[in-house]
């Protein structure tokens, strides 16, 4: 493990903002232009307390110029709204989109910071009756909040998960048909696409990615041109912090992200399709 005590953090991200969007990207500040592979996701793709992310990793070994558009605690609505993303998006030879949990996205049952996307905003008027018995203003993040309706009612709560899996498709849908269908769909948790999981706390809430099963991926399949599965090893999650960067306070944080030896493997299963996809569009 790389430590370093510092109040503002170990790393240095170089926070770059492309266009007229609102998120700020890992730096360095790159060009989009001519052929390049985009890499779209939460706080994995980014490479939170990692010096060299999978992006990064890819490029070097591939000598495909990769741009990381990775945005922390994101969900399919930080890029879904986004054009300037989207334009990047539709331009780029390959897109890379890592699939994030279904649980930060606005649904009929409540809604979502539209950048922030693990923060809860507000609870629809039918989620409140759904819950009468629910204090939805002491609620700050979604999965405190969905944690809190397993806890009341696991029936009740099993129908706005399946809300927000629906919503999670519809938008993932939409997104894919207006960036062409050139996109790499990236799976990457601990446990296999296929693997079931329990409800709430013991389960579901928990796994990334939050809600997504292998049913979901197959609906998006006819609008992608592959689908990459990266369970991490076990060696990879025993070793999480061996390597990462950051401070006294992110130790927590950190304890709970992948580490450098799961960007690896990530960047290993991602370097022969971008490699391939890439290579065609000469």
């Amino acid at each position: 493990m790389t430590f370093a005590d510092t109040s503002l953090g170990a790393l240095d991200y170089m926070p770059w903002r492309y266009g007229n969007s609102k998120l700020m990207f890992r730096g360095p500040r790159r060009r989009l232009e001519g052929r390049y592979a985009l890499f779209l996701g939460g706080t994995e793709t980014y490479g939170r307390f990692i010096a060299d992310p999978f992006p990064a990793i890819v490029e070097r070994q591939s000598g495909v110029r990769c741009v990381n558009f990775g945005w922390p605690n994101a969900g399919v609505d930080a890029f879904a709204i986004d054009a300037d993303i989207l334009r990047a998006a539709s331009q780029a030879v390959v897109n890379v989109m890592q699939i994030t949990g279904a649980h930060n996205v606005s649904n009929p049952f409540y809604n979502v910071h539209p950048r922030r996307n693990d923060r809860f905003v507000a609870a629809s008027a039918a989620l409140q009756q759904l819950y009468p018995e629910v204090d939805f203003m002491e609620f700050h993040f979604t999965r405190h909040m969905l944690g809190r309706l397993w806890e009341v009612s696991p029936r009740r709560y099993a129908r706005v998960r399946e809300a927000a899996r629906h919503s999670w498709v519809q938008k993932m849908r939409g997104m894919m048909r207006g960036i062409g269908n050139k996109t790499i769909l990236l799976w990457v948790s601990g446990r296999g696409m296929d693997q079931p999981v329990k409800d709430g706390w013991e389960g579901d809430l928990v796994s990334d990615p939050v809600f997504i099963t292998a049913r979901m991926i197959a609906m998006l399949r006819p609008y992608v041109a592959r689908v990459v599965e990266v369970k991490m090893s076990d060696d990879a999650l025993d070793r999480r912090t061996e390597g990462m960067i950051f401070n006294a306070l992110e130790a927590p944080a950190a304890a709970e992200m992948p580490g450098p030896l799961a960007h690896r493997e990530v960047a290993e299963a991602l370097l022969p399709p971008v490699s391939s996809m890439t290579a065609q569009c000469h």
